[in-house]
């Protein structure tokens, strides 16, 4: 007894004295991951509570699971995905996969590995990657004062010219059908999915401001990348609540103020503004998303490098959708 009271009160006095590792993780961090895509982490404090959101290649900005520090040094950040099965009894119970990041910073980068299961097969998957601190957003531009080049006809309404699959080796659903740019991703009757390519200017630009004409037949999707990094989504969204993946939104990063869609198949218009991080998006006429922070890339982004020059991109691998009057206007500065 004498033992376990002299062994316990040692712990106690060393678990005491051990100091709190500084959490340095604080802040928005790109990532650039080995074999292509890019991830988005945030992590920040809650009423004293570590907690991040992650986003990983695609899909959308979530909440991450747990996070906390190993160390000064080491990072880990686990994300689940829940879904309903049905057991042979009938009931229904909830499937969890998880996927764990191992993060360890040296100065202002970072590098770790994404471990989870594979998807679509068996076995386990790991993605390596590395990335950097991103600095803060900074505030609001006063876009009174902003100052424009000459207008850039991007589609000439005859021809593909000045655009390209960004994968050469996907084939390319668009193609021009009176005068608009219009994808058709036809899927085979029998056979494989054929995973078509997003189409991206040649050209790429700094923050401008970008008008062009839609058509989204009913149930059918697309986007539209400013700088190959901010989706502003393209759906048929009319008639649905507010939602951060609505027609004219910044996706999955910011709500539209109202609802302005029309109904599918009718013509709309999106006139788009990128200067200093900050995006507005009017969209038939009426402002939506006004001159909000983009924190971070969305998912489908080809870079991560958000002070760099980039093209204009059109999702080609979700559905039927027409684009016209595609015209950019650069910001001066």
């Amino acid at each position: 007894m004498a033992f376990l009271l002299a062994f316990t009160s040692s712990f106690s006095s060393t678990t005491k004295t051990l100091p709190e590792p500084e959490n340095t993780f604080i802040g928005s961090w790109t990532i650039d991951v080995v074999g292509g895509g890019v991830a988005w982490l945030k992590v920040h404090e809650e009423q004293g509570v570590l907690d991040a959101e992650l986003l990983w290649i695609g899909g959308s900005v979530l909440p991450v699971s747990d996070v906390y520090l190993v160390d000064e040094n080491t990072l880990i950040v686990t994300r689940t995905s829940e879904n309903e099965l049905k057991t042979t009894s009938g009931k229904a119970r909830t499937h969890t996969r998880t996927w764990t990041m191992r993060i360890t910073k040296i100065n202002n980068a970072i590098a770790g590995t994404m471990t989870g299961p594979a998807w679509g097969k068996t076995g386990e998957n790991i993605s390596y990657f590395t990335g950097s601190r991103m600095p803060d957003v900074g505030p609001k531009p006063d876009l009174s004062t902003i100052k424009f080049g000459k207008p850039i006809k991007l589609f000439n309404g005859k021809n593909l010219d000045g655009w390209r699959t960004i994968d050469p080796k996907s084939p390319n659903g668009f193609k021009v059908v009176n005068g608009t740019m219009q994808n058709d991703p036809v899927q085979p009757e029998n056979g494989e999915h054929i995973y078509y390519g997003n189409l991206r200017t040649n050209q790429e630009f700094e923050d401008f401001n970008l008008k062009l004409e839609v058509n989204v037949p009913k149930g059918n999707n697309s986007g539209v990348y400013l700088r190959g990094l901010y989706e502003i989504q393209v759906v048929d969204s009319y008639g649905q609540p507010l939602d951060s993946h609505n027609m004219g939104a910044l996706y999955s990063r910011a709500t539209p103020s109202e609802n302005a869609e029309k109904p599918a198949g009718e013509w709309q218009t999106l006139d788009i503004t990128l200067i200093d991080r900050h995006v507005t998006v009017i969209l038939n006429g009426k402002k939506i998303v006004d001159n909000v922070a983009a924190e971070g890339p969305t998912g489908g982004a080809i870079s991560s490098d958000v002070f760099a020059p980039g093209p204009i991109y059109l999702q080609g691998d979700h559905g039927n959708v027409a684009y016209r009057n595609i015209v950019l206007t650069p910001i001066l500065k």
